[in-house]
């Protein structure tokens, strides 16, 4: 039986009531000592997911390259892209992009111009998808996806970009703007949107200075917005802090130990892990490395030998006055993986290959099993192997969370173009979801379900929120409650950008009102440098369960 809605708002005060969710996964939990679900969602979506990025209306804006030939999915009413300068199809009538409808679990072809082979992008304030760079006719262009229409499509913007963008990271700032870095042979970084003040280049040495001149290993460069407002960014085996409006490097690193490649075409994949507020400060700000492959792994694949993939991760309190790696060894060793936050805090590492690289045909041995990480656990006791899948998940493949708590995963395409027969590791259309183990059926009864506001709830910075709820048990006081929000990311090659999970200011507060009922007083994050302005899903999270999201914009 639905529980009442209620909605009550003042100049202070938001408050939010949940009640009990009935979600469930409908695919059956495999054997064996690990957790976790998976099931089926389309045996093909016409393209093979190589980016991946989930709009606050619930469906996941997917694209693959355009240069490859045809695709198994027909644009719409006849349409067809023309583009002389393709180099394997001048007059192309399939799609090279799709809309998914999580809800109706349905596929929508979209058109795409140009190539979008290893871009980049990201969400915009207004819940916009920005998508810069690519390849080929694609290098400068910048495509805008809006999310406010059913049958929205690709805007594409020649010479968005100031140089040509290939391989390059995408973040959003506190201002609303996103900063574009890198990219093959790009030593540099610039703005979108462009300004009279901004419409330039401006040159970073540092990615200069972790460039393999034969391997490269700093493509796709980990970067994670600091609560100072400075970047943290990755690549190859160095990290430094910088001052993106000073064009300066605050703080250099200590290489991580080993000094082993973690970024592509060695790639391991990164997180930000959980942003604790607390009285509206964040004290700790810890990066996770995890995988990647060993220094001349990407020339000995191209002649034939394929190194095992590294089994290390780090994690490095960069809030630290003298921030130091910390390893650990996980239980698998993995190279083109993706981590994935969720939203109790833990983080899924899922995809990959236990030898070789990224690149065409460079890969072998795939890892069907994905990891738990739990971060605040005692060391020695953090990972957990949960169920295998049964599709290899190899080079661009991707995997994003979604607002009920599944993990969406598809693609892999090791091959310059589609190729589904005597390959060890076929091209893959499909795309399948993983449930963690707090979606199984024996945690219903403590899952508590958002009711009210149902969408699109405005908070703003520093503001107090009063959450209630209810679960179906009854006891005096729940312990273990947090408030969560989660930032969407955009997922290619390894790496989610602008991934962020931000554990709301708690003071302990949760309080029984009654029939089932519980308060706890929150409050909102207190800047853009903590929490960047724009969408996120909202949840809370009980005994490691979470409820299915909202979303919210602040």
């Amino acid at each position: 039986m639905a529980s009442p809605h209620f909605l009550i708002m003042s100049s202070s005060f938001l408050y939010l009531f949940f009640a009990t969710s009935s979600f469930s996964t409908s695919a059956a939990t495999a054997s064996g000592s690990g957790g976790g679900s998976w099931s089926l969602l389309h045996k093909t979506i016409g393209i093979s997911a190589m980016h991946m990025q989930l709009l606050p209306t619930d469906r996941v804006i997917i694209f693959d390259r355009t240069d490859f030939g045809a695709s198994n999915i027909s644009l719409p009413d006849g349409k067809c892209r023309v583009d002389p300068h393709d180099t394997v199809l001048k007059e192309d009538c399939t799609a090279h992009s799709v809309e998914y409808d999580v809800t109706l679990n349905s596929i929508r072809p979209l058109m795409v111009l140009t190539d979008i082979w290893c871009s980049s992008g990201g969400l915009m304030p207004d819940g916009s998808l920005v998508q810069t760079g690519g390849y080929n006719d694609g290098e400068r262009v910048v495509r805008v996806f809006n999310n406010s229409c059913d049958k929205c499509d690709w805007r594409e913007i020649e010479d968005g970009l100031v140089v040509k963008r290939w391989y390059a990271t995408n973040h959003i700032l506190p201002d609303g703007r996103q900063i574009v870095i890198g990219g093959r042979a790009r030593f540099s970084y610039e703005f979108f949107p462009k300004t009279l003040a901004s419409g330039k280049a401006y040159s970073l040495p540092f990615l200069a200075q972790t460039n393999d001149l034969i391997s490269e290993n700093n493509l796709y460069p980990f970067v994670f917005l600091n609560t100072d407002g400075n970047l943290f960014i990755f690549a190859n085996n160095r990290a430094i802090l910088f001052d993106y409006s000073q064009n300066q490097v605050v703080r250099t690193f200590p290489e991580i130990p080993g000094g082993e490649p973690r970024n592509y075409p060695s790639p391991g994949s990164a997180v930000l892990l959980p942003l604790r507020i607390v009285q509206g400060k964040v004290v700790v700000v810890e990066v996770l490395i995890c995988g990647g492959a060993p220094k001349g792994a990407y020339v000995n694949a191209r002649n034939g030998t394929f190194d095992g993939a590294l089994n290390s991760c780090g994690r490095i309190k960069i809030s630290d006055p003298e921030p130091k790696w910390v390893m650990e060894t996980m239980p698998l060793s993995r190279v083109m993986g993706d981590m994935v936050l969720l939203p109790n805090g833990d983080v899924l590492i899922i995809n990959g290959a236990s030898n070789g690289t990224a690149g065409w045909e460079l890969g072998r041995n795939p890892v069907l099993n994905p990891i738990i990480y739990r971060p605040y656990n005692p060391v020695n006791s953090r990972f957990e192997v949960q169920n295998p899948s049964t599709i290899p998940r190899m080079y661009h493949s991707t995997a994003i969370l979604l607002r009920d708590g599944r993990i969406l995963v598809g693609g892999s395409n090791p091959h310059k173009f589609y190729n589904f027969t005597n390959v060890a590791f076929p091209t893959e259309l499909s795309m399948e979801a993983f449930s963690p183990s707090y979606l199984d059926p024996n945690s219903s009864k403590i899952r508590p379900k958002i009711i009210f506001p149902v969408t699109q709830t405005k908070i703003q910075y520093g503001k107090p929120i009063v959450v209630q709820f209810t679960v179906q048990i009854q006891v005096n006081r729940l312990n273990r409650i947090s408030v969560i929000m989660v930032a969407p990311s955009f997922n290619t090659h390894s790496f989610s950008m602008n991934q962020r999970l931000l554990v709301l200011d708690n003071n302990n507060t949760t309080k029984f009102v009654g029939n089932m009922t519980y308060g706890v007083n929150v409050t909102a994050p207190p800047s853009g440098r903590i929490a960047p302005s724009g969408y996120y899903m909202l949840f809370v999270v009980y005994q490691d369960v979470p409820s299915e999201g909202i979303w919210v914009v602040i």
